[in-house]
């Protein structure tokens, strides 16, 4: 398999399937948190989250990537994400400013994407170390939550707490990141040609 061409491979549909999955399990998700059937919804969650890692591996693993998975994939992170931290909060099992935090990150980047290409062009960046970690801590702590409330004191408040305080930071963290990259892939877009001449004039005469 791994001697052929990529795109040849008829699995290679498998990581753009298993994003649409974690998608349609947002939906039994809500429902089963909504009606107080928490079990349900950790068992969901669980699955979707494994999807998220899988989708990945394997992409990165046969080869499989495609552009649409480069857009099925975060939009699907951030569907899910959204959707449990703003159902958690409605509940009380999160406190209101984290889940906004979450949503407003996500919101930040769909936003500063969409400018971005308005106005300086495409953009197309792999997601960073640090977004990783946000999806990743963002994932256990909604987890982690949902479990403490299946059987209470299984989730110290000390550690409650660092979660909170960890995806708290990492979001805007991530967040900032990307402000980051933007910014400097616009400065450098439209830096105007002569100053670019006149930098590589002096290196040579420097040379």
């Amino acid at each position: 398999m791994r001697g052929g061409r990529p795109g040849a491979s008829p699995w290679r549909h498998i990581p753009n399937a298993l994003s649409l999955l974690r998608i349609v399990l947002v939906v039994p998700i809500v429902m089963a948190a909504a009606r107080g059937r928490y079990w349900e919804a950790l068992v969901w969650f669980v699955l979707a989250a494994v999807t998220d890692g899988l989708d990945g591996y394997l992409a990165r693993r046969f080869g499989w990537r495609s552009r649409l998975g480069g857009f099925l994939d975060p939009a699907a992170d951030k569907l899910l994400l959204v959707a449990s931290y703003l159902l958690l909060a409605r509940q009380g099992l999160l406190p209101a400013w984290l889940a906004a935090l979450v949503v407003g990150r996500d919101l930040f980047i769909v936003g500063g994407s969409l400018l971005f290409r308005l106005m300086v062009g495409r953009f197309e960046a792999a997601p960073s170390l640090l977004s990783k970690l946000n999806t990743v801590v963002q994932i256990l702590l909604v987890a982690a939550v949902i479990a403490d409330h299946l059987r209470a004191g299984l989730l110290p408040p000390a550690l409650r707490e660092a979660g909170i305080a960890a995806v708290a930071a990492t979001t805007v963290a991530s967040g900032a990141g990307y402000a980051w990259v933007w910014g400097r892939r616009a400065w450098r877009a439209r830096r105007p040609a002569g100053a670019l001449r006149d930098r590589g004039d002096r290196a040579r005469r420097a040379g």
